[in-house]
């Protein structure tokens, strides 16, 4: 064994009176957090200014700028961080830029980035509700109020979740629990059959890695094929259960998406509550997206049958503006949630009556306070505040339709939600391989002219340029600027085929 004794003699014991190496003390802690601040004010001001994505990868010299802290030396930090926000802006996908039209990556709310301060400087610790009550039930308190707004019983639970993947790996869990008995004790063993489960064929495909996780397989998932809006078609759905009942299959989940990742359709989320109800399946609706919209009374009929859910997912860093990550998971089946994830240890202290403790209801033990950014915003905001958003955003949606439509474009998708998908015409008659180059290279030519952020993408197989309205930043300027970086990429790609074909 290794001498790791210490000594404890009257110098030693002087020594360990003092202030630790990493206790700087509050005047200086009050120097960071100003100087972060105002760092992150000039970013905010200034990020409009620059490229939306850097040009060119660059691999290499963020390689050697990192060679630079060799962390055995301490540095300045004044100048740690002004170095650190430089790589940033340099080396970054600006999410928080108004002509981000990409993923599902918003610019998080100053509310939100004040709760991930006072989070992250007070730090509670959820696992144990008598740790840090006052943070369990505000988080409590934000659930609470998006299953109302989602229609759910007021007696529903869940949990704050690192994002949607963790939230949707908590309804399979779940949906076991509830469909076998035995599987919280026995595992998939004990079970009589290999389960399946069901989701739309244009899902997020974290459902693989999470089949993968579950120990279920990758191919208990059943992707079902999409009608032309791009929406589950409930009769291949009803073919594909019969083929696996009849197989020996034993189906337990069925998922309905609420605005898919790549063309933003809405599954007809009543017939399927209806069909699961009908042949005894788990209904999970993954709203991560486009659950948002519970927030606003005139967008809210979209999620028409969200209320029959047996459990839902909403991310909280998608289209409510929080800072990464905040999912959600809200189920009204209390006791299985609390069968999935209970577990008695002595080291943990004794439950509060009548309150469920954290990480007994959810996949994480240790927890930092997720939620606050979501309650700061709404408190400080109003609900009313983020519905107007929403609704702009569509009108925003709305706009781009009709401004790419005006110049030539040919939209693929069919949603009411801001996501817009478009196709060259005379490209998409080429055949598939032809037109998934063309638009891949239309998408890449925006990206590095550094006016705005756009992706390629398959719908159904079918290839096309994705613009989706994420920024509570982006305005209709905004709209025109990307359409201009569409024409213009479209000019550049004719012009090289043109001397190509020479």
């Amino acid at each position: 064994m290794p001498d790791v004794a210490f000594q404890t003699d009257a110098s030693a014991l002087s020594r360990l009176d003092r202030r630790g190496p990493l206790d700087v003390g509050a005047e200086e802690g009050a120097r960071l957090l100003a100087a972060a601040s105002s760092l992150l004010v000039e970013h905010a001001e200034k990020v409009v200014d620059g490229p939306v994505a850097p040009r060119e990868p660059a691999d290499g010299p963020i390689r050697d700028w990192l060679a630079g802290f060799d962390f055995r030396t301490a540095r300045p930090a004044a100048e740690v961080l002004s170095e650190v926000m430089a790589g940033l802006r340099n080396w970054t996908v600006h999410t928080t830029h108004p002509r981000y039209f990409g993923l599902f990556n918003p610019t998080p709310t100053w509310w939100g980035v004040v709760g991930e301060l006072l989070a992250a400087g007070v730090n509670p610790q959820l696992a144990a509700r008598s740790h840090a009550p006052a943070a369990v039930e505000m988080e409590r308190h934000v659930l609470r109020f998006f299953g109302a707004r989602l229609g759910m019983p007021v007696t529903a639970e869940g949990s704050f979740t690192v994002g949607g993947a963790e939230a949707n790996l908590t309804a399979v869990i779940v949906a076991l629990t509830r469909r076998f008995k035995s599987y919280p004790d026995t595992g998939l063993v004990g079970l009589p059959g290999r389960p399946v489960f069901y989701a739309s064929a244009e899902s997020h495909l974290a459902w693989l890695k999470i089949a993968h996780l579950a120990g279920l397989g990758r191919q208990a998932v059943r992707l079902v094929p999409v009608d032309a809006s791009h929406r589950m078609d409930l009769d291949r759905f009803r073919r594909l259960h019969d083929e696996d009942l009849a197989a020996g299959k034993v189906p337990f989940l069925l998922v309905g998406t609420a605005g898919t990742t790549g063309g933003g359709a809405l599954d007809p989320l009543a017939e399927l509550a209806d069909v699961a109800s009908e042949r005894g399946l788990h209904f999970h609706v993954d709203a991560a997206w486009g659950g948002a919209i519970a927030l606003s009374d005139r967008l809210r009929p979209l999620l028409a049958g969200v209320h029959a859910a047996d459990s839902v997912t909403v991310d909280a860093h998608k289209w409510l503006s929080a800072p990464m990550g905040a999912g959600m998971f809200l189920t009204p089946h209390v006791e299985a949630l609390a069968n999935s994830f209970r577990v008695a240890t002595a080291y943990m202290p004794a439950g509060t009556e009548g309150v469920a403790d954290p990480y007994t209801t959810s996949v994480q033990w240790s927890r930092r306070h997720i939620g606050l950014k979501v309650f700061l915003a709404l408190a400080a905001a109003g609900q009313p505040a983020f519905a107007e958003q929403l609704e702009r955003d569509v009108a925003l949606g709305v706009l781009l339709a009709r401004r790419l439509d005006e110049n030539g474009w040919h939209r693929i998708n069919d949603t009411p939600l801001p996501v817009v998908c478009v196709v060259d015409r005379e490209v998409d008659a080429l055949g598939q391989e032809t037109s998934r180059a063309w638009h891949t290279a239309v998408a890449d030519h925006v990206v590095r002219s550094g006016l705005a952020w756009v992706s390629p993408v398959l719908l159904d197989g079918r290839a096309a340029v994705r613009l989706c309205v994420t920024s509570h930043r982006t305005t209709a300027r905004d709209i025109e600027s990307v359409v201009s970086a569409l024409n213009a990429a479209r000019t550049a790609m004719t012009s090289r085929d043109d001397e190509t074909s020479r």
